[in-house]
């Protein structure tokens, strides 16, 4: 195998080859490198490579294996980090100006289990400022482009991690997941993205947005390398009141292949919110997976959750609420940006503020300081979150029939950059079907399930019960491995004309 072909290969792939010897962690840490640098004046999907970290990460894993040590599984796999995480030693600044930097003296847990499992740290990557966007447009150092289409978006908030696997830059990478800021940028960009179960992951160290919300799951290029990070970063961590003490499965002995038995529900208010149902295109897709996922052996069926309809104005007061409480600690005092020439400490804090929060950031601290304001608690906070209960209810009931829920990651492949800046309720919208997964902590996925015929990736999104990681990955592997839409790659991006337009074609590999 040329080490040009390397950047096409899945994590188990690249684990294989690098334990059987036929590849050194250099000799992947270069293939990737090159790859890096060819297409990131395109994509932009970093926005802090780590060259020199990553080179002794790779020496690191080399000298292990020629000393004879037995290898972690996923040693000397390129990885790519959301720039959310704290990296010790290594500039965190979530994309945002208030930020900027900041090097974290510690490493987040999913970090730390990273370093200690061998994996190199390529860099940072873009993401939406404070994680909120769908669309990566909202970051303080630019915007990233969706490999399959430069003049569309990658998703957000995860879309520079998202971009980077797509197009090679990194074999799997960290996201997070308030509102579906994993499996939106997994859908729109062509690979699988998994948000666990609500204290399945450590968030310690994660920059917080809504804490009740936030989750840390893996992107990657299909289900096994999921079910292998899922491996390596699940777990109790004290550091993380939330977290769960639970034994963890491995979870790739969930990948039977077989659908047989499973009892699969199509989730009706998926398909349509408040009278706006989801594209054409994107429904045929979903609906063909079903019928796959019957042909499998799975029960199939239609389930209907009347309460999911409330998803978005309950997100959009409790997750701006808890935003404006965590957002509360950047006022240029210790750490990060302050802005120069003020009169007092007052005026320090205002004009700090107002010039490092991007336009969405403070949209969001408005709204949740009005919902939380006195007078207002009871009418907006109060009753979201009494809201917030029905909806975990509806999915209990689903569940007492079904096994799995399935429907649509986004109601829309990926839109053109621009297209919903504009429209903050429009952007709101592409996180319908993803949202309500978080409102009620349970697991969730995203993989694809085929193309439009613009030749843009359509995501299939699972649900699965409080920590049902398993059956949702087994359901996600048997469709994926009956498809093959997995398989099908991107050449790396090519400069010339159509750098401003479609320049990466799928071809089948």
């Amino acid at each position: 195998m040329s080490r040009g072909e390397l950047p096409e290969l899945t994590a188990h792939e690249l684990s294989d080859l690098l334990r059987s010897k036929a590849v050194s962690a250099r000799e992947v840490l270069s293939a990737f490198w090159s790859r890096l640098e060819e297409v990131e004046p395109d994509l932009h999907s970093f926005v802090l490579p780590c060259r020199e970290t990553a080179q002794q990460q790779a020496a690191a894993v080399d000298e292990r294996r020629a000393r004879g040590e037995p290898l972690p599984p996923l040693a000397g796999v390129p990885l790519a980090l959301k720039d959310i995480f704290c990296t010790r030693g290594i500039e965190t600044t979530c994309c945002s100006r208030i930020l900027k930097g900041f090097v974290p003296p510690y490493d987040a847990h999913v970090v730390e289990r990273c370093r200690a499992n061998g994996l190199l740290f390529l860099g940072k990557t873009n993401m939406d400022e404070f994680a909120m966007g769908s669309s990566t447009e909202n970051s303080a150092v630019g915007v990233t482009r969706n490999p399959w289409d430069l003049d569309r978006v990658p998703g957000g908030s995860s879309g520079g991690s998202a971009a980077a696997v797509t197009a090679g830059q990194a074999v799997v990478a960290l996201g997070t997941d308030t509102g579906g800021s994993i499996r939106q940028p997994a859908s729109f960009c062509g690979i699988v993205g998994l948000k666990p179960t609500y204290g399945r992951v450590s968030r310690y160290g994660v920059i917080a947005f809504a804490s009740s919300l936030d989750q840390v799951g893996p992107l990657t290029r299909d289900v096994r390398d999921c079910a292998l990070m899922l491996n390596l970063l699940a777990g109790r961590d004290p550091r993380d009141a939330t977290s769960i003490d639970r034994p963890v499965p491995d979870y790739t002995a969930a990948l039977s292949g077989s659908a047989k038995g499973l009892r699969v529900g199509l989730v009706r208010e998926f398909m349509e919110y408040q009278g706006i149902g989801v594209d054409e295109e994107v429904e045929a897709a979903v609906r063909a997976a079903v019928d796959r996922l019957r042909e499998l052996g799975a029960e199939t069926g239609e389930v209907s959750l009347p309460h999911l309809d409330y998803s978005i104005p309950v997100y959009y007061i409790i997750a701006p609420a808890e935003a404006s409480s965590n957002l509360a600690r950047y006022d240029g005092v210790q750490y990060g940006y302050r802005s120069p020439g003020t009169t007092d400490i007052i005026d320090m804090y205002r004009k700090t503020r107002d010039e490092g929060f991007g336009p969405e950031v403070k949209r969001r601290i408005m709204l949740g300081t009005y919902a939380l304001s006195a007078g207002y608690y009871d009418a907006y906070y109060l009753k979201a979150s009494q809201v917030r209960t029905l909806i975990r209810r509806d999915f209990d009931r689903a569940f007492e029939r079904f096994d799995v829920l399935v429907g649509p990651t986004s109601p829309t492949v990926a839109f053109r950059l621009g297209e919903k800046t504009e429209d903050p309720v429009a952007m709101y919208l592409s996180d319908v079907c993803t949202i309500p997964v978080n409102l009620a902590g349970l697991p969730g996925m995203s993989l694809p399930c085929g193309f439009s015929s613009d030749g843009l990736p359509i995501g299939l999104q699972l649900v699965g019960p409080p920590f049902g990681e398993e059956t949702m990955l087994r359901a996600a592997y048997a469709f994926e491995q009956s498809t093959g839409y997995h398989l099908r790659r991107l050449r790396p991006v090519e400069s010339h004309e159509g750098r401003r337009r479609a320049v990466a074609r799928a071809s089948t590999g």
